[in-house]
């Protein structure tokens, strides 16, 4: 099985609800297994700054796809839940992002993992961290190491709603 973190975030329309669907369906495919969901944390957008605020979640699952085929999976939820590409960093109802698979160092055309600017953002660091609260390999210790570099506060990001078990979306089946 293959270990994956995902960022997913969402400022348009109903964000809560968009971050429930966007969890489904992942948990929909019979070869995700949901291992973790971070709390929800509100952030401020960055780069195209005038915009709504974010809500981010980190994910943990574990799979049988390789690294092409989660690409491919996000990209569909992505698809599902009406994701339009208009402005880099502008708004929109979904955003999965593949933070780390295994302790993998992938760059392909379409696919870089880590992601890339992982280590420069808060709304990521901050839920990935707590759920994986005791780094295992380097990549969890450069983000934790990341992390402590960062002024939360100032990046604005914010607790929006704690998870309970890890479960504040749905009951881990």
């Amino acid at each position: 099985m293959n270990h994956v973190y995902l960022s997913i975030g969402t400022n348009i329309g109903e964000r809560y609800e968009n971050l429930q669907h966007a969890v489904q369906l992942l948990m929909d495919k019979k070869e995700i297994e949901l291992v973790r969901i971070s709390s929800i944390y509100e952030t401020a957008a960055v780069g195209f700054t005038d915009q709504a605020d974010f809500l981010n979640i980190a994910v943990y699952i574990k799979t049988s796809y390789s690294s092409s085929e989660m690409l491919e999976v996000c990209q569909s939820v992505e698809n599902e839940l009406g994701r339009v590409r208009e402005i880099r960093w502008g708004p929109r109802i979904i955003d999965l992002d593949i933070l780390l698979y295994n302790h993998e160092n992938i760059e392909t055309e379409s696919l870089i993992v880590p992601h890339p600017r992982m280590y420069e953002r808060a709304f990521v660091l901050v839920p990935l961290i707590e759920i994986t609260p005791t780094p295992i390999g380097e990549q969890l210790q450069l983000a934790h190491e990341a992390l402590s570099q960062l002024n939360c506060e100032k990046e604005g990001v914010t607790l929006w709603k704690e998870s309970l078990e890890h479960n504040i979306l749905y009951s881990v089946k």
